[in-house]
């Protein structure tokens, strides 16, 4: 087990290796130890590496010892699980791309790492209107005084009111952070930020010392997403990082639920596109506990090596958390229910009603065919790309309209890791490209 944790470190300081290739080198190899010791030959069996990434981990590879990094890596960060960790979070460890590191700083719960304590997202943008402010104070206190964990970002807005509710409730609150753990931002968050370390948990998959970047908290959206049984939206205008959040929590197959709000207010437009998708309608605290009481208990089966295993070879299996049928009855399934759950629940909310709305949309483009709209939106896209900078339209001409992997877009691009990634995060902001479970993306 010592040795497995050395090697996920290990491989995180090889750049251009993400998590999903680890998964699939894991799967490949049968552990990050042996796929260390891998040729490049070996290694290009792998989807994904081509030659010039398999010569570049060996030649990195060979400078690098992973015991002494190690020991070095614990020294510089004394808090911090690996998928090779029994306490490493097991919801989160059922997405298809959990961090291969995960830092904290906090108190731990055991309970609330296997899952069996719920922890609840909630989401929302940086100037929140008086009605959003007061409504996530009333929500968040209901929460904790409910038992539940809230799992948010400790940005200004809807972030820090919810972290600070949860504080005042006495009640336990996760914040998921976009620099290192011992890092405060925005800094005025410093007594919020510490407050939270001595009451709940501070996470990120970040080490000690990262200082802010713009990349890395879209990133980090999948986090909350990935720990939290259910993402509430409770105010965001369309262009938001909370919409990012709920659309992974979607992916991972966990309900979203959006407090309604006013067509006057520009930023809850974002809230009424999820509503208007199939979210779960917030009608008030009780009406809220009512519904979450109804999520089935989970029983994991399976180690956290036999865990990250399954991820990656069925990345669609964490869907089993919301559904009546047990994915445990399979080969392999790392999940299994204890209670049932109706059949209407069987897919996420947005899934199910996005269905219906394409249905409907079909009946009606067949009903009224020369009805013309307002706007065209291909032709406004089309604009939009024509007008990109040459490192966006670098990164855009590199994604295709299938989702396509982040280590094929960073080796199609030429670029950087980071600059790619931070290309797709202001793409995906312009509704040019769109994020999909197991950090793939693909054009709108």
């Amino acid at each position: 087990m010592g040795d497995d944790r050395a090697y996920w470190v290990a491989w995180t300081q090889i750049s251009g290796v993400g998590a999903i290739l680890l998964r699939r080198l894991h799967i490949h190899f049968g552990s990050l130890a042996a796929a260390w010791s891998a040729n490049p030959e070996e290694l290009q069996m792998i989807e994904g590496v081509g030659w010039q990434t398999a010569e570049s981990i060996a030649a990195v590879r060979s400078s690098l010892d992973p015991e002494s990094l190690l020991r070095q890596h614990e020294q510089e960060n004394p808090r911090f699980w690996t998928p090779a960790d029994p306490d490493y979070p097991q919801l989160l460890l059922e997405t298809p791309d959990p961090p291969p590191v995960l830092y904290y700083w906090g108190r731990v719960e055991p309970l609330e790492n296997q899952g069996q304590t719920p922890c609840i997202a909630i989401v929302g943008t940086r100037n929140p209107s008086d009605y959003g402010r007061r409504w996530t104070r009333r929500i968040a206190t209901a929460l904790c005084e409910a038992g539940y964990t809230v799992v948010s970002g400790l940005a200004d807005g809807i972030d820090t009111i919810a972290h600070h509710a949860c504080l005042n409730a006495e009640g336990r609150t996760i914040a998921v952070l976009g620099t290192g753990v011992d890092v405060v931002y925005p800094w005025r968050n410093k007594e919020l930020a510490r407050q939270v370390r001595q009451h709940g948990l501070l996470l990120s998959e970040y080490p000690a010392g990262t200082q802010p970047d713009r990349v890395h908290f879209p990133r980090r959206n999948r986090i909350i997403a990935g720990l939290s049984r259910v993402t509430l939206v409770l105010e965001a205008p369309q262009k938001s990082g909370a919409l990012i959040t709920a659309r992974l929590a979607n992916e991972y197959g966990r309900d979203v639920y959006v407090l309604p709000n006013s067509l006057d207010n520009p930023n809850a437009r974002g809230c009424l596109d999820l509503l208007n998708q199939g979210a779960a309608l917030i009608l008030g605290e009780a009406e809220l506990l009512d519904s979450l009481a109804s999520l089935p208990l989970l029983q994991f089966l399976s180690t956290n090596s036999q865990s990250a295993s399954n991820s990656a070879t069925h990345p669609t299996a964490q869907l089993s958390l919301l559904s009546g049928e047990s994915s445990g009855e399979k080969d392999g399934a790392p999940i299994a229910l204890q209670k049932n759950v109706p059949a209407s629940r069987k897919r996420t909310n947005l899934d199910r009603t996005k269905k219906n709305s394409d249905q409907s949309a079909a009946k009606n483009a067949n009903a009224s065919p020369t009805k013309k709209t307002k706007e065209n939106p291909s032709q406004e896209s089309d604009e939009l790309v024509q007008g990109l900078p040459d490192e966006l339209r670098q990164v855009f001409d590199a994604v295709a309209l299938e989702p396509v992997l982040l280590d094929q877009i960073v080796q199609d691009s030429g670029l950087t890791p980071g600059k790619v990634l931070s290309a797709l995060t202001q793409l995906e902001l312009m509704g040019l490209v769109v994020l999909s479970a197991g950090t793939r993306y693909s054009r709108v």
